[in-house]
């Protein structure tokens, strides 16, 4: 097994490209180890001193460090072991029966603009997020604001802000006059964070 890397746009994020499929379907965002207790990989890269958050992607791990002083050469060879070991072991990424379920797909109840803001962040924004090892999930829209939930190297970016309102806004602004504007959702307490409106 060859596993290889890649920087992301946050420093203190790194994607692992193990070579083979990581999930199925979807993306999962462990902001912690007590949140890792559907995922076995996770588990055990949480047990890497240094490690502050796991992501999983079709086909990446995302791994963000405790800060800049934990370094990544000391980081990486952990993470590469965990990552071998875990998938010679033969266990599952995920044990779907404990897994929380995070649809983001339009759905009949939607509305024609809800519709349309989902299906532009499945076609063109999440893969694009997805390839800096991160994803961007959609929480709600009110008042012509929509409120999105931002994962993996994503989530403490300090370009976060700019892919937001440069990049997410202005194409759902676009495409979708009743946009006015998007709002980051923070996950703890899915307090609103970081309103941005143009």
């Amino acid at each position: 097994m060859f596993i290889q890397t890649q920087n992301t746009p946050n420093p203190n994020s790194l994607k692992f490209l193990p070579g083979r499929v990581v999930l199925e379907s979807g993306t999962m965002d462990f902001s912690g180890p007590r949140d890792a207790y559907c995922s076995p990989l996770a588990r055990q890269l949480f047990r890497i001193d240094g490690v502050k958050s796991v992501f999983l992607g079709p086909n990446f791990i995302t791994i963000t460090r405790v800060d800049s002083d934990t370094e990544w050469k000391v980081l990486k060879p952990d993470v590469f072991a965990t990552i071998m070991d875990f998938f010679t072991s033969g266990l599952p990424v995920v044990n779907e029966a404990d897994a929380p379920r995070a649809d983001t797909a339009p759905s009949n109840e939607d509305d024609e603009v809800v519709s349309m803001i989902k299906e532009l962040l499945d076609t063109r924004i999440r893969p694009t997020v997805q390839e800096d090892g991160g994803d961007i999930l959609y929480q709600g829209f009110e008042d012509g604001i929509v409120k999105l939930k931002l994962q993996g190297s994503c989530t403490n970016c300090p370009s976060s802000i700019i892919t937001l309102k440069n990049g997410v806004q202005n194409m759902l602004q676009f495409y979708i006059p009743e946009v006015e504007g998007v709002e980051q959702v923070k996950d703890e307490d899915t307090e609103v964070e970081n309103k941005v409106q143009g």
